[in-house]
């Protein structure tokens, strides 16, 4: 039985589209050359930040987010960038009676923007908080100390192969792998990548979760 559900943070529960478009205005780039240099950085096996050598040759990345941290609002987003499914599936879970959770690689001004919004869940916490990031398992195993239930009654969802189902999957979760945002479009499974679910839309998981504890052969 799934008894808590733990949700990643970016392209799960944050739309980071207002954030892709915010870097592209501080490097005075359109929108669209930024999210294609986001694409393509992705699909080279980097992360999202290898976009801003793309369009920016010769930056260093960690000194443009320190120096756009003085400039620019680096960690910003409101109730408005959530995915409008994110408070009712929370609230339609805790009525459920099962416990919830976000957590991801993000830092300590996202969990406090997270814990601001007064969300129906039960943590918020990030990596950064944490000491440790994904796909690292130590970050899972804080996740599961954090957790008041043993690894095989978690759910993990997010919407990575690598960051997401893999390292939790190891670690004994349960996994729902969610289709949006970039990764989930680009990252291909391979062998034993295959989560214990597949959903579109996070309010799927109410009566998925139904029938995974009714015949877990079945879902």
């Amino acid at each position: 039985m799934i008894r808590a559900v733990v949700f990643d943070i970016g392209e799960c529960v944050v739309n980071t589209e207002r954030e892709y478009r915010r870097w592209a205005q501080w490097l005075g780039v359109p929108a669209h050359t930024f999210a294609a240099a986001v694409g393509m950085a992705l699909a080279r096996g980097f992360d999202e930040y290898h976009a801003l050598r793309l369009v920016a040759p010769g930056i260093d990345p960690a000194a443009a987010r320190a120096r756009r941290a003085v400039e620019d609002e680096l960690e910003y987003f409101t109730e408005d960038d959530l995915y409008p499914d994110v408070r009712p599936v929370l609230t339609a879970l805790r009525a459920r009676g099962v416990w919830t959770g976000i957590a991801g690689n993000q830092t300590l001004e996202t969990r406090d923007i997270l814990r601001s919004l007064r969300l129906p869940c039960d943590l918020v916490a990030t990596s950064e908080q944490w000491g440790v990031a994904k796909p690292d398992p130590a970050f899972f195993r804080r996740l599961v100390q954090h957790t008041p239930f043993e690894p095989g009654e978690i759910l993990y969802v997010g919407d990575r192969l690598d960051n997401d189902v893999r390292p939790a999957a190891a670690m004994g979760l349960h996994t729902a792998l969610v289709r949006r945002g970039p990764w989930s479009l680009l990252q291909s499974p391979g062998a034993g990548d295959e989560p214990t679910l597949r959903i579109g839309e996070l309010t799927e998981l109410v009566g998925l979760l139904d029938r995974l504890d009714r015949d877990p052969l079945r879902v």
